[in-house]
């Protein structure tokens, strides 16, 4: 499959259908969501680092890359991988090393790992643009904007005592305006899609007006479903490791099960 055909199932789709892009962790787990009928997936750094057995952030490249290779040979669907910020590779060779796992899209974020800092905005965005350039059409760029996670913008400021509601409000706004200031850029420098992480449903739809892209939103345990998220703005939504979890919790009620006879 193509990054083409991947590009192509982001537009054109009506508010309360948003291309829902499951989760696989393995090559069995990817059989399953492709024969459901989902179009495309997304592997997620948390769910394949678990399967793993690594902590989310700390898997091997070479590993992941193995991984990701696995789960697109498993399917006749296109498939987007979650590599994190990239593992520091040069552009060239991080294309490189996608196109040769075979997936057509991927999932880059604009965090400093050591520091748990958000990336300068322009050097992500001469980041994106390198991966642009070396990849060309041939690949899904999804730039993912880390403002919305805790302690990155607006909310990182305080240790929340005292707060208002006022205060909360000027926070999002500030997040707000971050992420949009990210996105343009991350637009400009040829990412085909945004993924502002975490942030609420209800500024979804002023994210992808005022950006120009795609969003592709979080759906969480408890959140609103996909489709509410699709009429609130999102174009695409993903599931991080929520699915790979949720699948684990029934593996353990299994073992409590087979433990207590």
């Amino acid at each position: 499959m193509t990054a083409a055909a991947l590009r192509a199932l982001h537009h054109g789709r009506a508010a309360d259908d948003p291309l829902v892009l499951p989760g696989p962790w393995d090559a069995e787990s990817a059989r399953i969501f492709a024969a459901a009928g989902f179009p495309a997936l997304a592997t997620p750094s948390a769910g394949v680092s678990a399967a793993l057995g690594y902590a989310d952030g700390s898997t091997p490249p070479d590993e992941m890359f193995a991984a990701v290779a696995r789960i697109v040979r498993a399917v006749e669907v296109p498939v987007t991988a979650d590599l994190e910020a990239g593992y520091g590779l040069p552009a060239k060779e991080l294309v490189e090393r996608i196109a040769a796992a075979g997936a057509v899209g991927c999932n880059i974020e604009d965090s400093d790992h050591r520091s748990g800092a958000l990336t300068d905005a322009g050097r992500q965005a001469d980041r994106l643009a390198e991966i642009r350039a070396a990849a060309g059409d041939e690949l899904v760029i999804n730039a993912r904007i880390d403002v919305f996670l805790p302690g990155r913008c607006g909310s990182g400021g305080t240790d929340g005592a005292g707060g208002t509601e006022d205060s909360g409000a000027t926070d999002l706004a500030v997040q707000v305006e971050e992420a949009v200031r990210r996105g343009l850029r991350y637009a400009a420098a040829g990412a085909d899609c945004v993924y502002p992480i975490l942030a609420p449903p209800h500024v979804l739809r002023e994210l992808a007006d005022r950006i120009g892209l795609p969003v592709n939103a979080l759906a969480v345990p408890g959140g609103p479903p996909p489709r509410e998220l699709g009429v609130a703005g999102a174009s695409r939504v993903t599931f991080g490791g929520g699915l790979h979890g949720r699948a684990m919790g029934a593996v353990r009620a299994m073992a409590e099960e087979l433990r207590t006879g």
